[in-house]
């Protein structure tokens, strides 16, 4: 009977274990560059940082291409190596290493700030790297993440013939490029690029598609250790990648279960090297959880923004970790990506040789015509145990035929724009704005949810969410004849609010009330008479966090329609398990007691 004790997941780096051991993989090139800086320095993780100035990686170019500064400001939690010093590009500026053969881990360290009178949170740049374009009118800070001050771009550029790697900064017109810090780390040449010999499986065609190694560059978007906590660079295998959390990439995180078998002992074989991924990246998971109706209704999604216009690569690391696991069929589940289904009937236990066997899955994507999402869910097969998992998710964008990686800044911060020459706005006008928004927002998401929860509270959902329904179709244009629309011109619109007079708005408790009473527990008060009673408070609070994300003030705060969708059919799983459990009194998503929030903060231990 498998041994079930709950922990909580702060505790967990203090069950893992450490690195002492050498590197499973030693590579042939490190090179590790602190630009800007005019001495050798050491890093926090202890390892060595070559001093840049006319270093001989550079010597050769336009000495008035450059200069040194020291960062006029250091937030406390940035390190001082390699984001003390920075490189102010003035004109084109190329690095040239020389390494050995084979592909290379190229990783950029960007600290955005003052340095003296140069304020690089204005620079804009391209970036090169042989015949690869990296990046293309870069901002560094605009791909600063939440709460991060630092952005580090890592790539794969593959280096053959003439064993020369060239990296060339060039600024974008009246602005200037920077550079904190350039590492360079040897890849295992069959690890990610492994040649025509291996091909893998296309998403959305179902053919398999050949790497060429000799041309093919990655961008890493994502390498998540699922289920486990971070792993930084010095505890991975010998290439210094780092590890990160998956749950801010989880949708509805709250009902799975993360996994930790510290006991099991890992066996490395059937095509995955031990330097693959760490060991800590196996012998932790995550899993749906121990209720089979509601897993066989609901899939375990993970959701990431990319780039249109290009194909990714995404590999899924796997190890079962389950010791009531002891032969074929028993842990079966099926694999979607971006509402396709990858592959079918995936039974770890067989594929990789049994408990304790680490293995991986290639999938190629093909973004070009999609969306700015994509979408990873696994979802349980009936027969043994009902349930899915994963332990690992490395992402790669591929690079379009010209050897373009370069996708658009973030659209949440926009390039600066030239001045208004029709002055500022109005106070008036720029909450007027906002508020229609929020207003016709809210009549949509109001009609959505009301017709969603009448018509299909009672339809039972398939076994299977597989992710093969249809969304939306848009239409441009208005459906209305002309000749019964009315059209105001803004002088109309003007002199009937009288210059847009704040006394005159209306329709704000529209936007206002809801969210007030979604923070105070009183949704009950504005539910229709017609359904008060016959909702779960479990579905009510759900339906009233997906109004509340819907009036967001800023639009890029708000979710998509397809966001939408996917989280008022999680809400009508709940509202149909709670039907079905009229008799139980214990809540719908139940673990000996723990409330939503205790959940996201727990995990299994699993020892063999």
């Amino acid at each position: 009977m498998l041994t079930l004790t709950i922990f909580f997941i702060s505790l967990l780096h203090l069950l893992l274990p450490t690195t002492t051991t050498a590197p499973v993989y030693n590579a042939t090139d490190i090179i590790l560059l602190d630009c800007g800086s005019p001495s050798n320095t050491t890093s926090m993780d202890g390892r060595n940082w070559y001093a840049d100035p006319r270093s001989i990686y550079s010597s050769f170019n336009d000495p008035n291409s450059s200069f040194s500064l020291n960062a006029s400001h250091q937030e406390p939690g940035v390190p001082k190596v390699p984001y003390l010093s920075a490189l102010i590009i003035k004109s084109k500026f190329t690095y040239s290493f020389s390494v050995s053969p084979g592909p290379k881990f190229l990783r950029l360290y960007f600290y955005p700030e003052k340095y003296s009178t140069f304020d690089m949170t204005a620079s804009f740049f391209n970036v090169t790297a042989n015949s690869y374009t990296l990046l293309k009118n870069f901002s560094a800070h605009m791909h600063l993440m939440t709460n991060v001050d630092v952005s580090i771009k890592e790539f794969i550029v593959p280096v053959w013939d003439n064993e020369i790697l060239n990296v060339t900064f060039i600024p974008s017109r009246n602005s200037y490029a920077f550079i904190n810090g350039i590492e360079i780390v040897s890849v295992p040449s069959s690890l990610y690029l492994r040649g025509w010999e291996t091909r893998l499986v296309t998403v959305d065609h179902g053919r398999s598609f050949p790497f060429d190694n000799t041309v093919t560059s990655l961008e890493t978007l994502h390498r998540l250790n699922v289920g486990g906590s971070r792993i930084v660079d010095v505890d991975d295998t010998g290439m210094y990648r780092t590890w990160s959390l998956d749950a801010d990439y989880l949708v509805e995180s709250n009902w799975t279960i993360p996994i930790l078998n510290k006991s099991q002992r890992l066996q490395f074989e059937n095509g995955t090297p031990a330097y693959t991924a760490p060991e800590e990246v196996y012998i932790t998971s995550r899993m749906m959880g121990n209720d089979a109706s509601l897993n066989l209704k609901s899939n375990m999604t993970w959701k990431f923004s990319v780039d249109a216009g290009f194909h990714y690569l995404i590999r899924l690391h796997f190890c079962e970790l389950l010791a009531e696991v002891t032969g074929p069929d028993q842990h079966v589940f099926d694999i979607f990506i971006n509402n396709q289904t990858v592959e079918t009937n995936i039974d770890v236990f067989s594929m990789s040789g049994g408990i304790g066997f680490p293995m991986y899955r290639d999938y190629r994507v093909d973004n070009r015509t999609q969306g700015r999402d994509l979408w990873l869910a696994l979802h349980p097969q009936t027969g043994g145990l009902v349930d899915a998992f994963l332990n690992g998710l490395e992402l790669f964008k591929l690079n379009q035929s010209d050897g373009n990686l370069a996708g658009p800044n973030p659209d949440s911060i926009s390039s600066p724009a030239p001045p208004d020459s029709q002055g500022p706005k109005s106070k008036v006008t720029s909450l007027i704005l906002p508020i229609i928004g929020a207003i016709l927002g809210g009549f949509a998401l109001v009609s959505l949810l009301v017709s969603f929860f009448v018509f299909q509270r009672h339809r039972k959902l398939k076994d299977s969410l597989s992710f093969t329904s249809k969304f939306f179709t848009t239409k441009t244009s208005s459906s209305l004849p002309s000749d019964i629309c009315c059209h105001f011109s803004i002088a109309e619109i003007k002199a009937a609010t009288q210059d847009f007079d704040d006394a005159l708005l209306i329709g704000m408790g529209l936007a206002q009330w809801a969210p007030s009473c979604c923070q105070n527990g009183s949704l009950d008060e504005i539910v229709d008479p017609y359904l008060a009673g016959q909702i779960a408070p479990v579905a009510l609070q759900k339906f009233g966090e997906i109004a509340e994300n819907c009036l967001h003030e800023r639009g890029n705060e708000r979710p998509t329609m397809r966001d939408i969708v996917r989280a008022l059919e999680y809400t009508l799983q709940l509202q149909e398990t709670e039907e079905e459990n009229t008799n139980d009194s214990d809540a719908i998503i139940t673990d000996e007691g723990s409330s939503e929030n205790t959940v996201k903060s727990q995990y299994i231990s699993v020892d063999s």
